[in-house]
């Protein structure tokens, strides 16, 4: 029978296991973070109903689905009716609106889960990744100030991820919306292609967004079109892109609406200490999404900004409308940790981990009770610990603790079971020194 050549499917991330760890190490980062504000964890399934799921994708995501359908449903010649989740923001609505009655409002939440979407395969771009997401969501009303607690946590997961410089642009959908209406722009199909054309900015050149928002698909005039990309241009700290919005003299209430949520944002995250220097309004960001309602962010690295966005989200007003008549606004982000890891991996910010503290050694097969014992012991202390079992030279069993990531082997033959020791070497170091056996575990622990 002919061997079937072993592959990964196309689109998708497979670790060798040191950098799995290292990958774990990021989500417990980023897991611990989140619970340091007060989120709890839900999990959704991974597909969902299809009309459910599809009720207000948004975008152009929807386009990229993945449909679920039994071999059996295949014969019978049935449509689909499951879909696997394209994000975890659409199964959150479901999930609150579905569980309603037994739920504590504002609901915070923090989801980390794979996601799955049929673009096309390439470099730092998967069809399966995993997602990091937290949302606060209201019932009947959401305070603003979460829109700053936000960018804040964003704040707290990223300088615990120490993975370099990074800001945190935000920016309010309603501003644009109102600015289109004032530049003449009231269609609402037309003010949404408009944003998802301007949030295309930061990877397209000025002159290609400019001929997307004037052809018949949107419509702008010249000069409306130059407006528009002269105030998404504009460069400044908070308080001067505040002052001037506020001299713009645009007199339109949704404007105005979303300049006094940018102001309330802005104090609230200097009120969260949160330096400007990593924060700043950026009048271009728009988020492609058509369920975002005001406040959006993206997140940058500074050092590593043609990665693109590493942490993006905003406020949905309506989202849960279409599963229940309760108002049930809400606001979050989502972190799509695959993709940074594979960015970062590539940069040469990712090291390798491993969670084996010790290997212990066979130098003799009729030890092997002192062997278990030797790791009984450890993993009492506290210390993740392998006891090699495969008769092989010291030589080779050293190499195995090398590529395991394990910090020590311990060594124990007949010489040092008459003396009452074992030899331990620091395989990072590469230096070795004789250890009472019964002071080993507190030695290595210390270590």
């Amino acid at each position: 029978m002919d061997v079937i050549p072993p592959r990964t499917p196309p689109g998708t991330m497979e670790l060798l296991p040191l950098q799995q760890v290292a990958f774990q190490l990021m989500v417990a980062r980023i897991q611990a973070a989140f619970e340091r504000f007060g989120f709890l964890p839900i999990e959704t399934p991974a597909f969902e109903v299809a009309d459910v799921l599809l009720s207000k994708s948004g975008g152009e995501t929807e386009k990229q689905v993945y449909f679920v359908q039994s071999t059996g449903s295949l014969e019978q010649g049935n449509a689909p009716d499951l879909a696997l989740r394209f994000d975890l923001t659409v199964p959150t609505a479901r999930y609150v609106a579905e569980h309603e009655h037994d739920l504590a409002f504002p609901f915070r939440r923090y989801q980390i889960q794979r996601v799955y979407r049929g673009e096309r395969a390439q470099k730092g771009r998967y069809r399966e990744f995993l997602q990091c997401d937290i949302d606060v969501i209201g019932r009947g009303s959401l305070s603003v100030q979460h829109d700053a607690e936000i960018p804040a946590l964003i704040h707290q997961v990223f300088t615990d991820l120490d993975i370099g410089g990074f800001e945190i642009n935000l920016n309010n959908r309603k501003v644009l919306k109102g600015l289109f209406t004032s530049l003449g722009v009231a269609d609402a199909e037309a003010q949404t292609a408009a944003l998802r054309t301007i949030d295309k900015l930061d990877k397209l050149p000025p002159e290609t967004v400019r001929s997307a928002l004037t052809d018949t698909d949107i419509g702008l005039s010249e000069e409306a079109a130059t407006s528009l990309l002269t105030f998404a241009d504009f460069q400044g700290d908070a308080a001067a892109t505040l002052a001037h919005l506020d001299g713009l003299g645009i007199e339109d209430p949704v404007f105005a609406e979303g300049v006094g949520e940018l102001r309330t944002v802005a104090e609230g995250l200097t009120a969260y200490g949160i330096p400007e220097s990593q924060w700043r309004i950026n009048l271009a960001i728009a988020r492609g999404l058509d369920y975002y309602t005001g406040t959006v962010y993206e997140t940058f690295l500074t050092d590593h900004r043609g990665i693109g966005s590493v942490c993006s989200g905003g406020r949905y007003d309506d989202l849960a409308s279409l599963y229940t008549k309760s108002t049930l606004p809400g606001v979050g982000i989502s972190i799509g940790l695959t993709r940074l890891f594979y960015a970062l991996d590539q940069a040469g910010l990712v090291a390798d981990a491993s969670t084996v503290d010790v290997l212990v050694t066979q130098m003799d097969p009729a030890l092997s009770a002192e062997y278990a014992g030797i790791g009984r012991d450890l993993r009492d202390a506290g210390l993740n610990t392998e006891v090699h079992l495969q008769p092989a030279k010291l030589g080779k069993q050293l190499a195995y603790a090398d590529r395991i990531g394990a910090r020590f082997a311990v060594i124990l033959g007949s010489r040092e079971l008459e003396e009452g020791v074992v030899t331990v070497k620091d395989l990072t170091t590469g230096g070795q020194e004789s250890v009472p056996r019964g002071d080993l575990a507190a030695a290595l622990a210390t270590r």
